[in-house]
């Protein structure tokens, strides 16, 4: 039997022009070949009128995102776990086509 291989070390840096946001607003659009996930900042100056100002698309690969996608349910499930259920408010979902 051979010996499993052994896990690579990672070595995390921050380039240079790295920075950290606040959003409240993530909307993804598909293609074939990649997920853009486009963040930003949602401000209700009244009952009728919404506005996002977006600030920050991050592209990923499928697999990528269907990593982003485990690791993202699996802490949102030991966050419920400790805190209690998370409870969305209703969703405005733009109509039109897949990008």
């Amino acid at each position: 039997m051979n010996p499993p291989n052994p896990q690579p070390k990672v070595n995390l840096t921050q380039a240079s022009d790295y920075r950290e946001i606040y959003a409240n607003s993530v909307q993804v659009r598909v293609s074939v070949w990649d997920f853009l996930l486009i963040f930003g900042l949602v401000n209700q100056q009244s009952p009728e009128q919404v506005s996002v100002q977006n600030t920050t698309g991050v592209y990923l690969s499928p697999q990528q995102a269907k990593a982003l996608w485990n690791i993202l349910g699996q802490n949102l499930a030991q966050y419920e776990q400790t805190f209690g259920n998370l409870a969305l408010e209703p969703q405005i979902v733009p109509k039109g086509p897949v990008h």
